[in-house]
Order: C-alpha cells, then sequence, then structure tokens
C-alpha cells in the first residue's frame, strides 16, 4: 500500500460527499463500518475502500408504474 492511496479523514469524506464529523461518528458509534488504517492518532482511509463502500451502498432507481 502506497502512501498516495491513503487519504485523510477530511480527504475521505469530501470524496464520499459528507463531512469528517459523520465520517468519525460512524466509526464511533459503529453503524457503518468503513476500513481504516490507524496510524498513531490518525486515522486514514484507503481509497480502494471507499470505492467498496460506495458501490455497496449503490442502489438502482425503481421504475415508475404506468
Amino acid at each position: 500500500m502506497s502512501k498516495a492511496e491513503l487519504m485523510s479523514r477530511k480527504e475521505a469524506a469530501e470524496y464520499l460527499g459528507t463531512t469528517w464529523k459523520t465520517l468519525a461518528w460512524w466509526k464511533s458509534v459503529g453503524t457503518v463500518k468503513i476500513p481504516y488504517v490507524k496510524i498513531g492518532n490518525r486515522i486514514k482511509y484507503r481509497k480502494a475502500d471507499l470505492d467498496k463502500f460506495i458501490e455497496k451502498n449503490r442502489s438502482e432507481p425503481v421504475s415508475e408504474a404506468v
């Protein structure tokens, strides 16, 4: 894993379209499980894990009944 693959919590939040506080809450409460790397007291996210999270939570639009 290269350093370039790691994102800060703020960068990961921007990538997901949310806030860093939301990511911190999800981690703390455990309602949303996104893998992370802990380096010292810093939390880092891999882009590949964020992409998996996006794909896993993808939904198809519901067709309108005619």
